[in-house]
């Protein structure tokens, strides 16, 4: 099936006049996330929130809910009979980092044992699909095999707005924002990735190019911001239940308060039977729950180890994660020691990689336990292969790679900062051990922090940040390592 031609030209804009001349939100929208969740705690039937998670950025807005990196039966029957209705978990499924029909059959999988889990524990639950807020990732391949074992929707929803990271949704064009000009998301490096590129900016027109002519450009609407300000949860209700059965939504959004109306409007359709499945950034998820926001979590709070220092690994390549750690470096100084692995070395053989390792866990060692911050970066120049698989190939070359460090290192830091989606799964469930952490909260804006307390885990009670790649800007993550700087011990010799 041929595919749609662009319906609407998108060019950058002015950030701050562009968010000015939009229509006024009402007085009644400040309060809405509260009104959220007070109606979810008190209403029994609600289902289950099931958030399943591309990489583990997703949990970047959510505190006090649990995350897991394992889906038996057993591990979500348990989840489920503790999660209390109107609240949810998350999964997380690292598929970003699959070709696509491994990423199919891990969705099916996890939505069988989710299923059946379900019925168990006599509880009913919906689902999100946790996507980059820049459009990367399994689309529509992940919600086609949802709907595969759990039923067809009556409507998908995507909602890609995330104001942390500066990406926002203004007539249906998703914007990322790059200093104070909104930028399209198709004209953005982001869109140049590698395995999940694309061209379009124009929501519908993406919807059209991702699915290759499959969803044809009438089944798509647009929630506009007018319909959201000025017509309110009673008109996003409306919308939903007057549609025809297969269409796919756009949420517009430029502020939390428009997601906090949207979620508000879907509390109607969805007590009235109608199904959704939603394909959200992470500012969604816990408007869904009615999470609201707290201050990013101190070194006080996590009473962290003055005794040994802490450790960033840097796997992600996008250019924001390059001029982080340009700026961490530079702003450092002597307080931090910075291991670099080339990766053509990672990549050359068995032997050069089993030399570029040992000398990573021989300083690293030597560093943390001095103690000083250490910074473990995979080399900036970004080495691709020939075509799409080949590239997610060399990726996971690499990202073994930095599993094999953290799995062989011995001392324990004070934190453990990954930078990068798939880095800081990998480290997580495969170097760490997690297979149940808490988000606890925030480093940074958009910045998650977990913590696994669990006894089969590397380090239990580890304070874990999950840094997204394209998040915060140039200061942010030297920020959050030298909030955490503590007063140490004399140096050892």
């Amino acid at each position: 099936m041929a595919m749609s031609a662009p319906t609407t030209a998108a060019v950058s804009l002015p950030l701050r006049e562009t968010l000015t001349s939009l229509p006024p939100l009402p007085a009644s929208s400040k309060d809405l996330r509260s009104q959220t969740r007070n109606e979810l705690l008190y209403s029994p039937n609600t289902p289950v929130l099931v958030a399943l998670d591309d990489d583990p950025t997703g949990t970047q807005t959510c505190h006090d809910i649990a995350v897991l990196t394992s889906w038996s039966v057993p591990v979500l029957v348990s989840e489920f009979e503790q999660t209390t209705p109107g609240s949810g978990f998350f999964i997380l499924t690292n598929s970003r980092a699959l070709h696509p029909p491994a990423a199919r059959e891990l969705m099916i999988e996890i939505c069988r044992n989710l299923k059946e889990a379900a019925e168990q524990a006599g509880k009913t639950f919906e689902v999100v699909l946790r996507g980059d807020s820049t459009l990367r990732g399994h689309f529509p391949l992940e919600p086609e095999a949802v709907e595969e074992v759990l039923g067809k929707s009556d409507a998908w929803v995507i909602a890609p707005f995330f104001l942390q990271g500066g990406r926002y949704t203004i007539d249906d064009i998703h914007y990322v924002a790059e200093g104070d000009t909104l930028v399209p998301a198709g004209e953005t490096p982001f869109a140049r990735d590698a395995t999940f590129g694309f061209t379009s900016s124009h929501l519908a027109d993406w919807v059209v190019e991702k699915s290759k002519g499959s969803i044809t450009r009438d089944r798509i609407k647009g929630v506009s911001l007018v319909d959201i300000r000025e017509g309110g949860p009673d008109k996003i209700g409306n919308i939903l239940l007057d549609c025809a059965k297969g269409t796919v939504f756009i949420v517009n959004a430029a502020t939390e308060e428009d997601i906090d109306i949207f979620v508000r409007g879907i509390l109607t359709p969805s007590a009235q039977g109608r199904k959704f499945l939603f394909r959200s950034a992470a500012a969604f998820v816990s408007a869904r729950l009615g999470i609201s926001p707290i201050p990013p979590i101190s070194a006080r709070q996590l009473r962290m180890d003055p005794s040994v220092g802490g450790l960033i690994i840097a796997g992600s390549y996008v250019p924001k994660t390059t001029a982080q750690l340009k700026y961490l470096i530079a702003q450092s100084g002597d307080k931090l020691v910075t291991v670099e692995l080339d990766v053509n070395k990672l990549l050359e053989s068995e032997a050069t990689r089993e030399d570029e390792l040992r000398r990573a866990i021989d300083k690293s060692t030597r560093y943390i336990y001095y103690p000083k911050d250490v910074l473990i970066m995979t080399s900036r120049d970004l080495v691709l292969g020939a075509d799409e698989r080949s590239s997610l190939d060399i990726g996971s070359v690499v990202a073994a790679a930095l599993v094999s460090f953290l799995t062989r290192l011995d001392t324990k830091p004070r934190y453990v900062i990954a930078k990068g989606g798939i880095t800081s799964s990998d480290m997580a469930t495969k170097a760490l051990h997690m297979k149940r952490a808490m988000i606890i909260g925030q480093a940074a804006a958009g910045v998650p922090l977990w913590q696994c307390d669990e006894p089969t885990s590397k380090w239990p009670g580890l304070p874990y940040v999950v840094f997204p790649g394209n998040v915060g800007g140039e200061d942010t993550l030297a920020t959050v390592v030298e909030r955490w700087r503590l007063p140490t011990p004399m140096n050892r010799c």
